[in-house]
């Protein structure tokens, strides 16, 4: 689970309006390391960078979507695991061709050639795919219709237009794409309150289609990120305790199963944000930025369930990769 632009600041104690503590406080036997988060061409990482090494183990330059130094497509872990016979899915509260999705199913040169990752995105069989960007999709340049041809190949497609977000939509078909806006999905703080709930349908989905081969899922809380670049603390505040519900969901679920590696980090921080003297927990937050864009600080990796223990220490971004791999007896 990835929780875009979440730094040590957003995981502090006083971060949120109540005395109760987070779904994340709460799960037991969390491991926790750092990784650091450069990319190949700079101190500060995007998230496309970010995003392609833990899904392919590379480091790779600003603004690429799982391909290396030149260009050159790589394997996404979540590829291989289609390979290995798992099912798979993409959950985000930005657009699914945005980059966190994008580098788990596709490969590009460009983070914003967004009708061409569609098109990567629409041919990935991915299993689930739930986020934004249905203009993508259909509203196109070469005027194809991906939700037709999706259609044709099995999955059940639908959308915010067509239909609310519920849980009936997964008996619909084993392979789902349901897109949550035309462009990118309302915040958290605008109504916007599918995270959870997708998060929970999907990993019960995919472990119920995949019988015992076992499945692989990718779920972002992408706005933390544009709360920090806002500079703006209640839309950071109100996105990071959307995904801690998203966490306790699939937690919850993950304990009962027992078989099940669950990892939490994020690419990158956002804003340089700071929770500053004066504030007061379950009340009051004086805050800080310093600046509107990423930056390099170390970002808290958390773990659970077997091989959890592999995510102690301070690694590279790259080592997620190779860690979720010998967890799974891929090595």
């Amino acid at each position: 689970m990835i929780g875009d632009g979440m730094g040590p600041a957003q995981i502090a104690g006083g971060m949120y309006s109540t005395h109760e503590p987070l779904h994340l406080e709460r799960i037991s036997n969390l491991t926790t390391g750092l990784h650091k988060n450069t990319s190949a061409d700079d101190l500060v990482t995007d998230s496309a960078a970010g995003a392609t090494a833990f899904a392919c183990g590379k480091k790779t330059y600003n603004g690429a979507i799982g391909v290396d130094v030149d260009t050159m497509p790589l394997e996404t872990i979540l590829e291989e695991a289609q390979d290995k016979g798992y099912r798979t899915g993409l959950v985000a509260t930005s657009t699914i061709v945005h980059a966190t999705p994008a580098s788990f199913a596709s490969h590009n040169r460009l983070r914003k050639n967004y009708e061409e990752i569609a098109l990567d995105m629409s041919d990935s069989n991915v299993d689930v795919m739930i986020g934004g960007g249905a203009k993508f999709f259909r509203e196109r340049e070469d005027e194809r219709d991906l939700y037709e041809e999706m259609r044709s190949r099995g999955y059940y497609v639908s959308d915010y237009f067509a239909r609310d977000f519920e849980a009936d939509l997964f008996s619909e078909a084993d392979k789902l794409m349901y897109l949550t806006a035309r462009d990118s999905p309302l915040q958290k703080g605008q109504g916007r309150d599918y995270l959870p709930m997708a998060s929970q349908l999907t990993v019960e989905h995919l472990d119920r289609i995949a019988g015992d081969d076992g499945f692989f899922a990718m779920i972002e809380g992408s706005q933390i990120d544009w709360g920090g670049h806002a500079n703006k603390d209640y839309y950071i505040v109100s996105e990071m305790l959307d995904f801690d519900e998203a966490i306790g969901a699939v937690a919850e679920w993950a304990a009962k199963d027992g078989e099940t590696l669950v990892v939490i980090t994020a690419d990158h921080e956002t804003g340089g944000f700071a929770i500053n003297k004066g504030s007061v927990r379950g009340d009051t937050l004086v805050t800080g930025f310093t600046s509107d864009y990423h930056t390099a600080t170390l970002i808290p990796v958390m773990a659970f369930g077997p091989g959890s223990e592999r995510f102690t220490g301070i690694y590279e971004n790259t080592e997620i990769y190779h860690k979720i791999r010998a967890a799974l007896g891929w090595d």
